[in-house]
């Protein structure tokens, strides 16, 4: 086992802690709060942190955790994002088309949050994050199998959706 540093292991992951909380809480001030807990949870148990395998999947649960608990004590699960980060159209656009490439984005998020929260997790962590299919079940505290079928049928949904919406009046 490697020795963790709490500054050079830990800190940095606040990003992505972040982008996990606010995936699943849907408000940017509870996503802070909740990186917050997590990184004080995190602190609190450096005693054991010879006995992890990874820091990031520790504190990844640890954030999923705490922002699924929010989310049941409190029922405002229809809050909106806020100041997400925008995909940029390129510069050669027009402004049909970088209107129509935000319409988009805004409905493949808006689809995305929709999405039952265990299939909206595994799709952030694998697509938005880029983590490998086992530290996701390490997070989610399922399988490999049960992580595969949530991103498949989260992808599926948004396909189907997203086709019916897009064409919708045409």
């Amino acid at each position: 086992m490697k020795k963790i540093s709490f500054r050079n292991d830990v800190l940095p992951l606040k990003n992505a802690l972040y982008r996990l909380a606010l995936r699943i809480t849907l408000n940017r001030e509870e996503a802070e709060d909740i990186v917050q807990d997590t990184l004080i949870k995190v602190w609190n148990k450096r005693e054991s942190w010879d006995e992890i395998d990874s820091i990031e999947a520790f504190s990844l649960t640890i954030c999923k955790n705490l922002a699924l608990d929010h989310l049941k004590r409190s029922s405002r699960q229809d809050s909106q994002i806020g100041g997400a980060a925008e995909e940029k159209p390129d510069g050669s656009s027009s402004p049909y088309e970088q209107m129509l490439h935000k319409d988009r984005m805004t409905l493949i998020r808006r689809l995305v949050d929709a999405l039952p929260e265990k299939q909206r997790c595994c799709m952030q962590l694998r697509d938005f994050e880029g983590k490998p299919y086992k530290e996701i079940a390490e997070i989610m505290e399922i399988s490999e199998e049960q992580v595969k079928v949530n991103i498949f049928r989260a992808r599926q949904a948004i396909k189907q959706r997203f086709k019916q919406l897009d064409n919708y009046g045409l």
